[in-house]
């Protein structure tokens, strides 16, 4: 899969992702990401980007010209269904379904904003789906940009050491995680669960997924509406909420 970025800081994308799991599969080519230098397409001579809002306002504004540029000098490598992501706090929240939706595709675009955002004509003459990772102001794209290239690519074959690595996340099965132990066996006097030691493989697996189911109802239970319940999981939450 390859992602191109475009960005006023292709440093602080190429230097984000060079490390652990995504950095490898850069490395092997498994993953390819592009940081394209929005501001080379600038026709200012001091490769200015940015211009004061018409109307008024406070900040600065990106100009259409050099982003529509920058992806145009690109843009006949894509297949027609490539999406453009423009990283938005106005746009639909990133989720781990989006995340698996992305993987399936061959190529994505991510323009990352900054200043007061972008000219609106860039978003109606390129941008496919605006995304938000969450609902807070950041100075910029490249965070959340990166944040959503960690996410879809671990979902791409031979990322992951093993496939089942994230089959079992939060998230993936619309429930969080169940919690994780490693040695010692007992730290600052708290022992791991005795079931974790019994070497069942299948009571191993019915206590996580009932922590999970736990955990979900404790910190995330709005995550229980949309997740795939089983009667015996439902019979088990009601369990736990007449407590």
């Amino acid at each position: 899969m390859r992602f191109y970025v475009l960005t006023l800081f292709p440093e602080m994308i190429t230097n984000g992702l060079s490390h652990s799991v995504i950095g490898r599969s850069m490395e092997s080519g498994i993953i390819e990401v592009v940081p394209v230098d929005i501001r080379d397409f600038s026709k200012d001579k001091h490769r200015h980007v940015d211009d004061y809002p018409y109307g008024g306002g406070a900040g600065m504004v990106m100009q259409p010209q050099p982003i529509y540029d920058a992806y145009m000098s690109f843009k006949d490598k894509l297949a027609d269904n490539t999406p453009v992501l423009y990283m938005s706090p106005q746009g639909s929240v990133f989720d781990q379904k989006k995340a698996e939706e992305l993987s399936k595709l061959d190529d994505i675009v991510i323009l990352c904003g900054h200043y007061e955002g972008v000219d609106e004509r860039i978003i109606e003459e390129i941008v496919t789906e605006e995304v938000s990772v969450g609902d807070f102001v950041l100075t910029g794209g490249e965070l959340p940009a990166m944040c959503v290239i960690d996410s879809v690519s671990r979902l791409i074959g031979g990322v992951l050491n093993k496939e089942e690595s994230f089959m079992d996340e939060s998230f993936s099965n619309g429930l969080l995680e169940y919690p994780q132990y490693t040695r010692p066996p007992v730290f600052n006097g708290r022992e791991i669960p005795e079931v974790l030691t019994s070497g069942h493989h299948g009571r191993v697996d019915e206590w996580r997924h009932r922590k999970s189911l736990e955990r979900t109802l404790k910190k995330r239970p709005d995550l229980l509406e949309k997740a795939v319940l089983t009667d015996k999981d439902r019979e088990y939450l009601k369990k736990l909420t007449d407590k």
